[in-house]
């Protein structure tokens, strides 16, 4: 699998992560010896870069990629984990001892003496402009229990005053057929500063298989379920913010689309995560994977030769007929 550079960390990663909130089982059983099953599974497929956070399964991802890295001593992974998402979220603790406190918790959830990248999760707008997060995350730098840092965000005015900031390594941000803007403005943004893009919910929260239907049901405790409204957190973490029934529909043309201009032999999950890691500025992305089977046909997507000008002009055109009126402008 290809490898990119991670903007300022310097780390060479594949351009098909894992991303591992699901591995916490916050939404659905997932056992230990799974969760172990799909790290190892990963690896084996060229997967060299994991996301985490210290909320997924409140620290329950990060040990277990912890177990997973002790048993790969010599591993050459990249981690990236958050945090920030334990408190509530105002100014006042967004400070250097809640970092320090933070960053200690999970460097022992990771078993590490220091972490690659932590990421500031999805703080609010205030809190990524001010001056003395900076200040406070340049410090965990220099103290050595950071690596580098980066800032995972919502919007693309969060992101772009990211990426103004001068020691930010990444920013985290939604990507996919379904959410396009940050092609606009962000990545070129990030491509010229030197900062690395991690794309998250390549599929729309798995609109982008083309499996649903606008009757299938999900637990009550998986967020596609609960947090349509946005009463959990944000809403353009689910479905990337589309309405369920409207995304529903446009994933039908999005399963025609490839069938008629994608790739031979390629899903359209393998398609949409192609999509995502072939746009320039791009470093890695991060789909989830409950299932060997699974994290194996993400990790091909990351083989998929460059896509047709048809797929990906028919891909504006769905997003610009379908979707644009929804997400556009609020993310």
């Amino acid at each position: 699998m290809e490898k990119r550079t991670l903007g300022r960390t310097r780390k060479s990663v594949s351009v098909v992560g894992l991303g591992t909130w699901q591995l916490g089982a916050d939404w659905g059983d997932v056992s230990e010896s799974a969760a172990l099953e799909v790290l190892e599974t990963a690896a084996d497929s060229g997967v060299t870069f994991f996301d985490t956070a210290d909320v997924y399964g409140d620290g329950r991802s990060e040990q277990v990629l912890g177990r997973f890295l002790a048993a790969h001593p010599e591993h050459g992974f990249a981690v990236a984990t958050k945090m920030g998402r334990r408190v509530e979220q105002v100014p006042q603790n967004y400070i250097l001892d809640n970092f320090r406190a933070w960053t200690d918790r999970s460097r022992r959830n990771l078993g590490v003496d220091r972490l690659d990248l932590v990421q500031l999760h999805c703080p609010p707008s205030m809190i990524i402009e001010d001056d003395a997060t900076y200040d406070a995350l340049d410090a965990m730098v220099d103290a050595g229990a950071i690596a580098a840092y980066g800032v995972s965000v919502e919007t693309v005015d969060q992101a772009l005053s990211a990426i103004d900031r001068p020691h930010v390594a990444s920013v985290q941000i939604i990507l996919n057929a379904f959410r396009l803007k940050p092609l606009e403005r962000v990545l070129p943004a990030a491509a010229d500063a030197g900062v690395g893009i991690i794309a998250r919910v390549p599929l729309a929260s798995g609109l982008l298989a083309g499996r649903y239907r606008t009757n299938t049901q999900f637990a009550p405790d998986d967020h596609r379920s609960y947090n349509r409204d946005g009463s959990a957190f944000d809403v353009g973490e689910t479905f990337s913010g589309v309405d369920y029934e409207t995304g529903v529909e446009a994933s039908r043309e999005f399963v025609a689309l490839v069938e008629t201009t994608g790739p031979t032999d390629v899903t359209p999950a393998q398609a949409a995560i192609a999509w995502v890691w072939q746009q320039p500025g791009v470093s890695t992305v991060i789909p989830g994977a409950r299932s060997p089977d699974q994290v194996r046909a993400n990790a091909a997507a990351g083989r998929v030769g460059p896509l047709s000008d048809a797929f990906l002009d028919g891909v504006r055109e769905l997003y610009d007929a379908r979707i644009r009126a929804f997400v556009h402008e609020r993310w």
